[in-house]
């Protein structure tokens, strides 16, 4: 097996930081950041949404996961495992009160699984997420459920903290290349237990890559996407302690006529209002919250409380993820988008 100290004696100077890796500043280009980035330990292209059919609600989310197997970088074998990629995805059915979630894991390779370089293309099996044109293409055949979902720009990317590099702790190390597409406009079908529904929404996409995001102290984070109804875009986050303090804060918000505010840390709170205790893992997730940000003093209230993922046969982590709404502090809602909070089950490894 290949030792860290033997991978980090070959870096260049820019990367070292004591014993951690520091990211250093760089141009986000594309359409080739779109793309893999196999060079870095960890990866996720990430879309969340609202869609509905009718008067009939649902949430979605398709994320596929890549991550480099330090021990295999040097074999010279074509079945050591480089690289592998996991993929989850997930339905929030409203009136149901229901969610529907699956997942993926294979090493990449053999025309099973492909986290491809230049462009986003990605594929585990037959789930699929894969740029056509500018529109990002979704093809989740999973089980009791099933996505087709075509997710179209009409907004210019979003890069997050300086340019695109994000800081999520105290230390330089503690950092991801991070952009977002919120606002997407989203077409396409929604199946459960064989009833197709067409379906048009809203969604968000983001897509981190990095070598090390979880400061020691970190147990896991709280974070939202928002896609608020005036075209406008919010982003938050805090990596907690073990104690439920903050270690590290962030975000941002962009207006509907573009202007973006990058939150210093700091800036941002979260206070949770109410709690809610998962009867399958034993977690208790706060499924409502205070968010104090820069554009306002938000709620951000889960549509319905019981959205816990288990994904411990792919990732190995149990984690809530769901459709929640925006209510902005004079008690309208403003926005719908997506909450995840993890490291409640258990600390989170990343």
């Amino acid at each position: 097996m290949i030792s860290r100290r033997a991978v980090l004696g070959s870096l260049p100077a820019w990367a070292m930081a004591g014993n951690a890796i520091a990211l250093p500043q760089r141009q986000i280009v594309f359409p080739a950041d779109h793309g893999a980035h196999p060079e870095l330990r960890t990866e996720w292209w990430y879309i969340t949404g609202q869609a509905q059919a009718g008067a009939r609600s649902f949430g979605f989310q398709v994320t596929f996961f890549r991550t480099r197997v330090d021990g295999t970088q040097r074999m010279q074998s074509k079945f050591a495992a480089r690289q592998l990629v996991f993929a989850h995805a997930a339905i929030t059915d409203v009136a149901g009160a229901k969610l529907w979630h699956d997942q993926r894991i294979a090493r990449e390779g053999f025309g099973i699984a492909l986290a491809d370089r230049g462009d986003g293309r990605l594929r585990l099996r037959d789930w699929s997420l894969v740029r056509e044109g500018e529109a990002w293409h979704a093809v989740v055949p999973a089980s009791g459920f099933a996505l087709d979902l075509r997710c179209v720009p009409t907004q210019a990317v979003l890069l997050q903290g300086s340019a695109g590099l994000s800081r999520k702790g105290p230390q330089p190390a503690q950092a991801s290349y991070y952009y977002s597409q919120p606002q997407l406009a989203v077409s396409g079908s929604l199946s459960l237990q064989g009833r197709s529904f067409p379906v048009t929404g809203k969604a968000w996409l983001d897509h981190e890559w990095s070598e090390e995001v979880l400061h020691p102290q970190a147990v896991g984070w709280d974070w939202i996407g928002m896609n608020l109804d005036d075209g406008s875009a919010l982003t938050a986050f805090q990596l907690r302690r073990q104690d439920g303090s903050a270690l590290w804060d962030g975000g941002s918000f962009r207006s509907s006529g573009g202007e973006l505010h990058v939150a210093s840390p700091g800036e941002t709170e979260f206070r949770a209002q109410r709690r809610w205790t998962s009867p399958l893992s034993g977690a208790t997730y706060p499924v409502e919250w205070m968010v104090r940000t820069a554009a306002d003093i938000y709620t951000v209230r889960a549509v319905i409380d019981n959205q816990e993922l288990d994904s411990r046969a792919s990732t190995g982590s149990i984690y809530w993820e769901g459709l929640s709404d925006l209510i902005d502090s004079q008690g309208r809602r403003v926005g719908r988008g997506y909450l995840e909070m993890t490291g409640y089950a258990s600390r989170l490894r990343l």
